[in-house]
């Protein structure tokens, strides 16, 4: 898709006429020859359709570059995992000038390639095939909340409505978990039928469309959206937690239960980046924390460094590059990203939000300390990785000092000084949670990025070439990205709800309604 389409797309959006203007809503909108009104609801062939979009396009998993402008030159930046090797023109969104063409691609995508489809799967099964309406809602949280996590207000009660205003991001929080409560009512009923699944054919992920591995999905993603508002609104936090754990069916247990699909080319677009572009490397912040535990993961997620042969080598986020030079032989990525299987949610991650849980006092089916635990397990395992017992147990390593071996200037020493083995201090084992789920995340620097927002763990190296001229804190690093500019330019009364919803100026420095500055506890 060529940046033009990409903005005339866009820009049906901005005017909510995106079921007219969307180049594939064409075939979805007319009829298979000869097919009655009635044969197409016996097969759900009228809905069926409308599900392919949101598993391409939740993590771009076909076209590369437009991966690489939906998340990974931006959340996989800031997030510390990758960077590129070399600088995308003076200033970027690694130096914190943001680039408004690169921002713009996430929002533009969801809404045309993903949301409005699930509105259209909406309007043909509500109250009529509510097993595919509530699938719908399941993938619509999903979406929107990685939106409003990177942007705030959002679209989301009046989409599809002819009102182009936004919600809060309290507001969407407070509708997305609504949304799941029907969700997941709806298909606990029918897996305690018996029903034989309706999306089994339609079903991009692994899961083969059984109602229950869906529904303890939307558990576990309720207790991602808790946690996300713990410091905002604790109490709504603790209830939401508690009802996704508690439920029936709960939440992922098992290393199996973590959501994954199949890439359509088979491929995975991370390692086309890193591998035949030669774009993408190993952050400095990965070299040292797993370099610093040792971490067994590290040769699965990293290939060793040509630079330095049979060491890993990261690059630092935000510096000035060498003049003629390139970081081109340090640490590309390994096996992780080998396979054309993404993960939208592992078990390991789960498990981390289940011991945060517990550490806030709320009744997480465990104490925090065996919850932790049980992440670090369920990621080793996850990733086929050895020595789980004796690094739980480690009280003596440290992340590690960075060097950098093309510019001493870029070394860097080592922030975080904790270590694997659980404490008895509760602010330290708050970022020994954060900092084991920012290691089991990966490469999902969208979610490591939000929870770092949150936190302020893993501790994290700060950039060194900050060419924000003031607006961007290099200590606090970007809060968000700014309104997409499809919308500035066609939806001024959309942006300037949304503005007002978000209490504070539409650029990279105004926090979000759930990033507060109270203390963790």
């Amino acid at each position: 898709m060529t940046i033009n389409k990409i903005k005339r797309t866009a820009l049906c959006l901005s005017l909510l006429t995106a079921f007219s203007c969307t180049d594939n809503f064409e075939d979805i909108n007319t009829n298979p020859e000869g097919a009655t009104v009635e044969q197409l609801d016996q097969d759900y062939n009228s809905i069926k359709s409308l599900f392919k979009p949101a598993f391409n396009h939740l993590f771009i998993s076909e076209t590369t570059w437009q991966y690489q402008i939906q998340q990974s030159l931006q959340a996989d930046g800031w997030s510390g995992y990758m960077t590129t090797p070399v600088p995308f023109g003076p200033k970027n969104n690694h130096d914190y000038v943001l680039n408004g063409g690169w921002n713009s691609y996430a929002w533009d995508d969801a809404y045309v390639n993903i949301i409005s489809y699930l509105y259209k799967a909406e309007q043909r099964s509500k109250d009529k095939f509510d097993q595919f309406y509530a699938w719908s809602l399941i993938l619509k949280v999903a979406t929107m909340q990685r939106i409003t996590d990177m942007y705030g207000p959002a679209v989301y009660s009046k989409f599809g409505k002819g009102v182009a205003t936004y919600d809060s991001q309290k507001e969407i929080y407070t509708q997305m978990f609504k949304d799941l409560d029907f969700a997941v009512a709806e298909l606990t009923k029918r897996n305690a039928a018996g029903e034989k699944t309706a999306f089994d054919e339609t079903d991009l992920s692994l899961y083969e469309g059984k109602y229950a591995n869906w529904t303890k999905y939307a558990n576990s993603l309720r207790l991602r959206m808790a946690m996300r508002i713990s410091k905002v609104d604790p109490a709504l936090a603790k209830v939401e937690a508690e009802k996704a754990v508690s439920h029936s069916l709960g939440v992922f247990t098992t290393t199996a239960d973590g959501l994954k699909i199949k890439s359509p080319t088979d491929l995975n677009v991370i390692d086309v980046m890193s591998h035949s572009w030669v774009g993408l490397f190993m952050g400095a912040d990965m070299e040292s924390i797993l370099g610093g535990y040792q971490d067994p993961r590290i040769s699965k997620y990293w290939n060793t460094s040509k630079v330095t042969p049979g060491e890993y080598k990261g690059v630092r986020t935000g510096i000035v590059y060498p003049s003629g030079s390139t970081y081109s032989k340090f640490s590309q990525t390994g096996p992780r990203t080998k396979t054309g299987e993404i993960t939208w949610m592992s078990t390991a991650e789960v498990y981390f939000l289940r011991a945060e849980g517990a550490l806030r006092g709320w009744n997480m089916g465990g104490t925090a300390q065996s919850l932790y635990e049980a992440g670090i397990k369920s990621s080793f395992e996850q990733n086929g990785a050895e020595g789980a017992t004796a690094y739980i147990a480690d009280n003596t390593k440290l992340p590690k000092d960075y060097v950098d071996p093309l510019n001493p200037a870029n070394n860097a020493q080592a922030i975080s000084k904790i270590t694997v083995a659980w404490g008895t201090d509760k602010e330290k084992n708050l970022e020994k949670i954060i900092t084991q789920k920012w290691i089991a995340t990966y490469p999902d620097g969208q979610e490591a990025w939000s929870e770092f927002r949150r936190t302020g763990y893993p501790k994290l190296f700060r950039i060194s070439n900050n060419q924000s001229n003031g607006l961007i804190s290099t200590e606090l690093g970007v809060r968000r990205l700014a309104f997409s500019d499809s919308e500035v330019a066609n939806n001024k009364e959309g942006i300037a709800s949304g503005v007002a919803a978000l209490g504070g100026l539409d650029n990279g420095a105004t926090r979000l309604w759930w990033d507060t500055t109270a203390p963790n506890f």
